[in-house]
């Protein structure tokens, strides 16, 4: 848990969760850290990725996705990391691209508190709500890229006007 100190708020902590980290989380995170910094919030929302998997811990994101992401002004260089069961106490949104990672995140959940937490990203899209998923882009073409950036960019827009609702902001 990030220790505060007296008179500082706690920040709210979100959690892209994608397979490996390496394509869909790091752009969220990396769209999500302009938005929130875009709207003078980075001293309250603070961001970060994971995957479900371990396989490119300690990686860059995808050089395709880091391309793409550099086109439309972003930069995605957190490296990858697995997910953990100590999330659950670290951040407050725990936002998952597709229903595996959903189901693999569960999983991983002991209790309501924690389950409350995990969201699928497309929950909070405003444009393209025919979308009930980020699909991977790993093995597509730049369209795959595109539309991810697409995706993700409305939906964290959307969360975080959510946040701001919630939270009022």
């Amino acid at each position: 848990m990030m220790a505060s100190t007296e008179g500082k708020k706690k920040k709210i902590r979100l959690l892209f969760v994608c397979l490996g980290n390496i394509c869909r989380s790091p752009a969220a995170e990396g769209i999500m850290a302009t938005v929130v910094k875009k709207h003078d919030l980075q001293d309250i929302i603070e961001v970060d990725s994971a995957g479900t998997s371990g396989w490119h811990e300690g990686e860059l994101p995808d050089e395709r996705m880091r391309l793409h992401g550099e086109r439309r002004g972003y930069n995605f260089d957190s490296p990858a990391r697995k997910f953990r069961k100590s999330d659950f106490d670290d951040f407050d949104y725990i936002l998952v691209m597709d229903r595996q990672n959903f189901s693999t995140v569960r999983s991983l959940a002991t209790g309501k508190e924690q389950t409350d937490k995990i969201h699928m990203m497309t929950e909070f899209s405003r444009q393209y709500t025919h979308h009930d998923h980020v699909p991977d882009p790993y093995y597509g073409g730049t369209s795959g890229f595109e539309l991810v950036l697409d995706l993700l960019e409305d939906a964290c827009e959307g969360l975080l006007q959510a946040i701001k609702r919630k939270y009022g902001l």
